[in-house]
């Protein structure tokens, strides 16, 4: 397993975040972060882009290659963004960056401009090398909604997100936005920022929530009821993606599908049904 994903480990990235792992081959969780008391900030610094990954090395030699055979034979190119809203609180500590928000403390903005001014270098190479896509990880909602107001997401975080996706849609790039939890709220906001796919988790937002924000307006990668699969037999997979793509399949596109598999307390037969669904009601589709 890779740093992060083995059991009983402590992990330090080059965010200077310490990571520590309680169940294998599942992320593990900050333990300490290095913005914890804002005294820190001051001499904080990122790290550099153009040689570190949040848990390694990156060679862009390696990465044009890479995108190179991927245009060879007819794939995307897609570029890794990083994180947003959840780099805060990787940084800072969760329960520290709510009180912050609701605080206003003047420190938040200042980490919130350096995030950005990192995160806008990297778009840029990103977009230097000619990607088709850049993939943006920002965990903003629990499953009953978001983990602040959609009022102080305006305020803090979309100006970022404004910017950021801006530079991606000017450079004729798609931004791809990975984002868990209940966002409902600001679907909108993501679409006038420029997010072109998000994957809304079905649980969350259910498919009646997912159908009237989303059809017609942004591409839904969506997210199957991966906390139900250790319970559903293989038929009720097989009606949750029929009914996915009958109620949200448009013969212009928008549509796309994944199913998450965590744990060894799923069959390998509902993995099978998972597979066997996606080929009976999405392959072949026009």
């Amino acid at each position: 397993m890779p740093p992060v994903y083995r059991k009983g480990e402590f992990y330090t990235d080059n965010w200077g975040c310490v990571w520590y792992n309680l169940q294998e081959g599942i992320e593990g969780q900050v333990v300490k972060h290095p913005l914890e008391d804002w005294g820190a900030l001051d001499c904080y610094k990122p790290p550099d882009f153009l040689s570190k990954t949040e848990r390694g090395d990156r060679n862009w030699e390696e990465i044009e290659k890479w995108i190179r055979g991927r245009r060879g034979i007819g794939l995307l190119a897609v570029g890794d963004g990083e994180r947003l809203f959840d780099r805060l609180y990787l940084l800072r500590g969760f329960g520290n960056l709510m009180v912050d928000i609701q605080r206003d403390d003047p420190h938040l903005l200042r980490l919130v401009k350096a995030l950005e001014d990192y995160e806008m270098g990297l778009v840029k190479k990103w977009l230097e090398i000619g990607v088709d896509m850049v993939s943006f990880h920002t965990d903003v909602g629990t499953q009953r909604g978001l983990m602040i107001s959609p009022a102080n997401f305006r305020k803090y975080f979309k100006p970022t997100f404004n910017r950021l996706f801006a530079a991606c849609r000017e450079s004729n790039a798609h931004v791809y936005l990975s984002s868990d939890g209940r966002l409902l709220d600001i679907v909108d906001d993501l679409k006038e920022c420029g997010v072109s796919v998000h994957d809304p988790q079905i649980r969350a937002n259910t498919l009646e929530g997912i159908v009237k924000a989303y059809k017609g307006k942004m591409c839904v990668d969506i997210d199957l009821d991966r906390q139900a699969f250790p319970f559903y037999e293989p038929e009720d997979i097989r009606s949750q993606i029929k009914e996915v793509v009958e109620e949200l399949y448009l013969p212009e596109g928008g549509l796309m599908m994944k199913a998450e598999i965590y744990g060894a307390d799923i069959a390998l037969g509902k993995i099978e049904a998972i597979c066997q669904a996606m080929e009976d009601f999405c392959i072949g589709r026009g």
